[in-house]
């Protein structure tokens, strides 16, 4: 199975010197009623086009900062402006990153690097779907920000704003609560793992718009800039020197910043390593990207990261877990480079053994992973506050993998493509609640993501400190469709409530999205042999049928377990009193202070 040229690796093709203009008119989303409508065989698909122009439009939706002239989203305002006036810098921009106001380094980073590695491997479905200008501009939303950032070499500034403050308000984007703190690793007070992730994503998306090329299956974009790539590669060997040679040493980012803990606590920093030391070999030439190789390689076991690929130690893919995408990244490069290894023991076939025991052991049931009644994949643990993530994650590694065509066999990568396609289908409709996860894509889509910036709730006296007393019930219908919003998923008995309190169940998140954007390119890319979205499929109405009664349990919910109580996750305060700089508010009782925010989030 073995088709890939080494000769792949370094291809160049021709310079765009300046960002894509954008379409016009712009690519708006169509009335979630075209869902149900089958494509009719067209080409590109016509149905998988608009998937992807949707997940990529939801990014538009979570911007923050002074909005462009030509915004999509008529309901959008600039926001948060004064960013970064606390230190003297303008860290304005960039992406809120879920369903609040607070801007995080580290998944931001964790999410660009996915992106930009799915649009290397599948970016002709982007541009089958007139979607690459759309892609530039996402990305730089993202990637400059990021560079404002890390203002220097061993300078990287990992959150914007309190989340503690951020969690106690609940509306639009015109008064979120202020002061917004901004938090800084540096050379004293390193965090190995924000600064290596940040790298990684710098490295892949300088090889993106270096137009550098992993599989047969990829071909040139039309967004390459190699004065922009060049700009993100010396960030990347920058961010990475610090994470390597910090005078404070090596340790996880949260022991620099403690704020960032409640939300995004890493577990190690091995990882990321490995994974900012893959990307950079890519985006390098000659014994560089060897001497980057090598490394990755002693991170790679020096970190004891095989054991996690092992039957009943796997891990999952996400923004803190990057052991399953270092092999399949290794695979690619050294199927593709085998001179990249140069003497190591590191090798293709190291990689492929890596790999296919890790699947295998999802695939066939033997790890700690298990199937739902419905077909959805579940980590216990990982799986527990967003479902659908690491069975998305798993299903674009899988693809992956089996289109550049680096399986053992072809039993084995018949059995890989046809998982993958039961998680993306899952997650499109075909599960027992009849609903597809991703907003206003379909009618039976979620109406009510867990979103202060869609919900549409004015604050009594626009005061900055307030929610709901009933956060399901007012406002009774979001004022808002929060287009493209991957949801965290359904219960692992596959119920789903729909309520906008449950942000378990309900919350969108930049990373939730990420693996479904590429899975849609690489539906595009592979052409009619996709066949529609399963979406199409499904009956309107169908979830109204079936929509569970009673209450979930989860850690934002209690209501439905059998012996009530605060989970971790999630926390009612009746009574509440908010201290603020400057500013003291009062008896916010009966308001709901939720989300003690996920401490390890899936």
């Amino acid at each position: 199975m073995l088709l890939v040229s080494s000769l792949l690796f370094l291809v160049t093709f021709p310079t765009v010197l300046a960002q894509l203009p954008l379409p016009s008119p712009p690519y708006t989303p169509p009335s979630p009623d075209q869902g149900t409508h089958p494509s009719n065989a067209s080409t590109p698909n016509s149905q998988w086009s608009t998937l992807l122009g949707n997940l990529l439009y939801f990014y538009d939706e979570q911007r923050s900062g002074k909005l462009p002239s030509n915004e999509r989203v008529s309901w959008r305002n600039d926001s948060a402006l004064d960013d970064g006036s606390d230190v003297g810098l303008d860290l304005s921009g960039g992406y809120y990153d879920a369903g609040d106001y607070v801007k995080y380094a580290f998944p931001l980073s964790f999410t660009l690097m996915s992106i930009c590695w799915g649009a290397l491997d599948a970016g002709q479905g982007y541009e089958a779907a007139n979607q690459t200008a759309y892609l530039d501009d996402m990305l730089r939303w993202g990637l400059d920000w990021l560079i404002k950032a890390h203002p220097s070499p061993n300078t990287l500034f990992v959150q914007v704003g309190d989340g503690n403050l951020d969690n106690a308000y609940w509306g639009g984007d015109r008064f979120i609560p202020a002061p917004r703190p901004s938090y800084q690793i540096n050379n004293t007070s390193p965090g190995t793992d924000a600064a290596a992730q940040a790298s990684a994503a710098f490295a892949a998306c300088s090889s993106l718009y270096s137009n550098r090329t992993l599989s047969s299956s990829s071909s040139a974009l039309t967004l390459t800039n190699d004065s922009y790539a060049s700009t993100l590669h010396s960030h990347a060997r920058d961010l990475y020197t610090f994470a390597t040679n910090a005078t404070g040493g090596m340790q996880t980012y949260q022991t620099a910043v403690p704020q960032s803990a409640d939300a995004y606590a890493s577990s190690g920093y091995s990882d990321e390593l490995a994974i900012a030391a893959l990307f950079l070999s890519l985006a390098d030439s000659g014994a560089n990207a060897s001497a980057y190789y090598s490394d990755a390689a002693s991170w790679y076991f020096s970190g004891n990261l095989e054991q996690q690929l092992v039957a009943g130690d796997e891990t999952v893919f996400n923004w803190d877990s990057k052991t399953p995408g270092i092999a399949v990244l290794a695979a690619q490069l050294t199927a593709a480079n085998p001179d990249l290894v140069s003497g190591s023991n590191a090798t293709l076939k190291v990689w492929q053994s890596a790999v296919e025991g890790y699947f295998d052991a999802i695939v066939n049931g033997t790890g700690r992973s298990y199937l739902t009644q419905g077909g959805l994949l579940i980590f216990p643990g990982d799986s527990d506050e967003a479902s659908l993530n690491p069975a998305l994650n798993i299903a674009m590694l899988m693809t992956r993998y089996a289109s550049a065509n680096l399986t053992s066999n072809q039993a084995t990568h018949d059995r890989y493509t046809d998982f993958a396609q039961r998680q993306l289908d899952y997650t499109l409709g075909k599960n027992p609640m009849s609903v597809p996860y991703v907003v206003g894509t379909h009618p039976n889509s979620p109406h009510n993501p867990h979103s202060a910036l869609a919900t549409g709730y004015a604050p009594p006296g626009n005061t900055s400190l307030s929610a709901p007393d009933d956060l399901d019930a007012d406002p009774p219908q979001e004022a808002y469709v929060l287009y493209g919003g991957v949801v965290g998923g359904p219960a692992p008995d596959d119920r789903f409530w729909d309520l906008r309190s449950d942000w378990v169940q309900n919350e969108v998140a930049l990373d939730y999205t990420a693996p479904l954007l590429t899975l849609a390119a690489q539906a595009l890319a592979r052409g009619a042999g996709a066949g529609d979205p399963y979406y199409t499929q499904v009956e309107a109405g169908a979830y109204d049928a079936v929509r569970p009664g009673g209450w979930p349990c989860d850690a934002a919910i209690q209501t439905g377990c059998k012996h009530t109580g605060l989970s971790r996750g999630g926390k009612i305060a009746v009574g509440v009193v908010v201290g603020v700089v400057g500013l003291t508010i009062v008896g916010l009782g009966g308001y709901w202070v939720w989300r003690a925010r996920r401490n390890g989030r899936y």
